[in-house]
């Protein structure tokens, strides 16, 4: 047994709706015989928290506990036994055995079908988004709001002035692209700060985040990310870089689906 992050359920709060289990690629949840998500094994669970950017009641936090910990081979023949060869390749922290995918040696997983994920990552897979006729019709301002520069996290500095009593938009780098009306629904009147905690380095990103929030006064923050499971991660940092700022402040979160639609 040992201290780490890991899933926590508030069944109070769980309404059933079952997307947490099919979230988690290591299929570390189901539902039980009344309806509620519950943990299939706590070494099955990485502590990611893909599985939170998907719950509409918010009935999931990640928490540091003592408890088993991950066993991603434990976890591949789960996830091989319940779900497949195509769906075991995604597992978390696999070591590679040649192959590219990072299944174990003891399994054979076929090489991916043209069209599937070339890795083990859901946020990777190729798909082509197909737009309606109505969608067309629509159309958006090309009035941009942005108010100040620069944006990416590495380069903001936690001095500078325009931060000073702002709201705070902290968004991951791909939602500007999805979301056709990023600049009027979420940046209008917010300062910008974008990062992407998949491809980032991101280590010092809650330390200044925490910073920024702080000497600042800032009045709230929106975080925007992507359904895909590694965007979570920015929201995770950012809960935290408010819990260690000390301050009391309004957290919203933004979520933004593939197809440009906010989902919630």
């Amino acid at each position: 047994m040992a201290k780490r992050k890991i899933i926590e359920i508030n069944r109070d709060l769980c309404n059933g709706c079952g997307l947490c289990t099919t979230a988690c690629a290591e299929g570390a949840l189901e539902l039980d015989e009344k309806g509620k998500a519950v943990l299939v094994r706590e070494l099955f669970c990485d502590g990611m928290g893909a599985c939170l950017s998907v719950c509409p009641t918010d009935a999931l936090k990640v928490v540091e506990r003592e408890s088993e910990e991950y066993d991603p081979q434990e976890t591949y023949k789960h996830v091989l036994k319940t779900r497949g060869a195509e769906a075991a390749r995604n597992v978390h922290g696999l070591a590679g055995d040649g192959d590219g995918h990072g299944a174990p040696k003891a399994h054979h997983v076929p090489k991916a079908k043209p069209g599937t994920m070339a890795c083990g990552c859901p946020s990777t897979m190729a798909q082509e988004i197909k737009r309606g006729p109505e969608e067309e019709d629509k159309t958006v301002s090309g009035r941009s709001e942005l108010s100040q520069w620069p944006v990416q996290l590495h380069l903001v500095s936690p001095f500078a002035p325009y931060l000073k009593n702002a709201d705070l938009l902290i968004a991951a780098d791909c939602t500007a692209f999805a979301l056709g009306s990023f600049h009027q629904d979420l940046l209008k009147g917010k300062k910008l700060v974008i990062a992407c905690p998949k491809l980032d380095d991101t280590e010092g990103y809650v330390d200044k985040l925490a910073e920024i929030i702080k000497l600042n006064a800032v009045k709230s923050v929106t975080v925007a990310i992507m359904t895909v499971p590694c965007c979570s991660g920015l929201h995770h940092m950012v809960e935290d870089a408010v819990e260690k700022s000390g301050t009391k402040i309004t957290l919203r979160k933004v979520v933004v689906g593939i197809d440009g639609k906010i989902v919630s």
